[in-house]
């Protein structure tokens, strides 16, 4: 049997940082855990206090509008992912009362073989406006609060198109992270079905098969690890892949995500990638090694049109709304 090394520790800082520190910390490109980033939010005061007053303090105001959430057997030990045939997700989903979530999980605290539950990125701001007003992180002001609630849950591995701050409110969660370059060895599963809408690893992290997933053993060597504890956040940068585990039955997290420098107007990457997938992926070998040099000029490079005089540049010239909608109108009249 092959033994892989453990994930190395994360770097950490002591918090709360400030917003200086902060964009030097995003330069780096690295995570890293702000330990008490958040430790005087009222809400962690409640946490710390046992799981019925964080429960309580989220009652203190009544829930606008009903919540998703979903739910699977207590024969997937809280991890959420596929059936083993992969035609279908192994949990359920359901919309009710928060305040009936609640009481959900609590009761699930005291069983023991719960089934796994959870709400997941509930915009705060809309569902608790006083819970939003509360609690707030001064890094971030003006991105959207999301709220995550369960209990001891395992979600795949998998990446955002958006930098992410993760603020631990009640219970520990533990965070594994590999770097965006690492995607061969973590085996994407499959674009039309996904948990949350984008693909995640197929390898189990706790337990690899390593003789279906052999390059895993290569992403294991880029691997990090945090445990984060009420009070704590973590930076985690756009595109790094992350596997997250809740610990306790009752587990709070509220996270910030944002992908700051896109023009407006800009098409989705996630999109592109799609009409890539359909235009170039089954190409023969020798067309495909020509375009992907077109691509790397067109798209990757600083400035494919620097030779070019201004007033002739067209679609390669300086992003503008304009020039996106431009494209767009190509593009949809491309498709037919």
């Amino acid at each position: 049997m092959t033994t892989l090394p453990q994930p190395v520790p994360m770097a950490e800082i002591a918090g709360p940082v400030g917003l200086e520190q902060f964009e030097a910390l995003r330069a780096a490109l690295r995570p890293v855990v702000l330990r008490g980033q958040v430790a005087d939010w009222p809400a962690v005061a409640a946490a710390r206090a046992g799981d019925g007053p964080i429960a309580a303090y989220l009652r203190r105001e009544p829930a606008t509008r009903p919540v998703g959430a979903i739910a699977a057997a207590p024969s997937e030990k809280g991890r959420f992912f596929y059936t083993p045939d992969l035609t279908r997700l192994n949990f359920v989903r359901g919309s009710g009362r928060l305040e009936t979530f609640l009481d959900d999980l609590l009761g699930a605290a005291a069983m023991p073989d719960p089934p796994a539950m959870a709400v997941q990125s509930e915009d705060i701001a809309s569902l608790l406006p006083a819970f939003a007003r509360d609690n707030r992180l001064p890094l971030l002001p003006d991105v959207a609060a999301r709220i995550w609630i369960g209990n001891r849950i395992r979600v795949g591995v998998h990446y955002d198109a958006k930098e992410n701050v993760a603020c631990c409110v009640a219970g520990r969660r533990r965070f594994t992270l590999y770097p965006p370059e690492q995607i061969t060895g973590l085996y994407p599963g499959p674009f039309e079905l996904t948990p949350a809408g984008i693909p995640v690893s197929m390898v189990d992290p706790l337990a690899p098969d390593l003789e279906r997933f052999p390059r895993f053993a290569e992403a294991a060597c880029h691997a990090s690890v945090a445990t984060l504890e009420a009070g704590d956040a973590i930076y985690i940068p756009y595109g790094w892949w992350h596997g997250v585990e809740s610990l306790d039955p009752v587990s709070i997290l509220v996270n910030y995500w944002w992908a700051p420098g896109q023009p407006e107007g800009i098409a989705s990457p996630y999109d592109g990638l799609l009409y890539a997938l359909l235009a170039f992926r089954h190409l023969p070998d020798d067309q495909r090694a020509v375009w992907r040099g077109i691509l790397e000029y067109y798209v990757f490079s600083d400035d494919p049109a620097a030779h070019l005089p201004d007033h002739v540049k067209g679609i390669l010239g300086p992003a503008s709304p304009e020039r996106f909608a431009q494209m767009r109108g190509a593009i949809r009249k491309a498709l037919g």
